[in-house]
């Protein structure tokens, strides 16, 4: 009878802790940074054009479980940090007809649905609280990349996010059909590691 020699036996030991190690690590949380991280909406405007308009300020944070293919995003939008790139028309947009910053301080998004494909997230399904309402929403996830920042020296994950909302859908109906219902959503992220 075949005996397995040292040599196999220390391999497979070290190949069963190795998988046991991946398949306990511990979730990793990350911090969304403010200044790489920009929300961004496109409207149509009479049929005419796109126009788009973004958020200044934005916090959250990523928690991923890379081994068990899970994890969440908690993501926290000022309301009042719309920019159009106009004055008169930031304070339109942020009036009681539209984003309604005053009563309505922070737009959230949170998911603790994240999907995979491999090692790849591909989409986050959660809850989009505007104006007061809360509806379900999917972000398409793209060019997910996690790394070392080499400028930084920390540990870094980032992506590209998109869906598609109807305003109306949030009780958002001023200018309808005019200044168009469906909305699209661009999302850039950058999120650092905790330490």
């Amino acid at each position: 009878m075949h005996t397995p020699s040292r040599f196999a036996v220390t391999a497979l030991s070290a190949m069963l802790f190795g998988f046991n190690a991946v398949a306990r690590a511990d979730p990793e949380r990350y911090a969304i940074d403010p200044q790489h991280t920009f929300p961004v909406f496109e409207i149509s405007h009479y049929g005419f054009s796109l126009q788009r308009g973004r958020f200044n300020s934005v916090h959250g944070s990523i928690v991923l479980d890379a081994a068990a293919r899970r994890g969440s995003i908690e993501i926290s939008i000022d309301s009042a940090s719309l920019d159009m790139g106009l004055a008169d028309w930031d304070e339109k947009m942020k009036s009681a007809d539209f984003f309604d910053a005053a009563r309505h301080p922070s737009i959230t998004f949170s998911s603790n649905a994240l999907i995979f494909e491999g090692e790849r997230l591909v989409r986050a399904d959660g809850i989009l609280s505007l104006l007061g309402m809360d509806k379900p929403v999917s972000l398409a996830i793209e060019r997910f990349q996690c790394g070392m920042n080499r400028f930084s020296g920390k540990p870094m994950c980032g992506a590209d996010a998109t869906a598609l909302i109807r305003r109306s859908d949030f009780g958002m109906t001023r200018l309808l059909p005019g200044i168009g219902d469906e909305v699209k959503i661009l999302i850039s992220v950058e999120a650092a590691k905790q330490q």
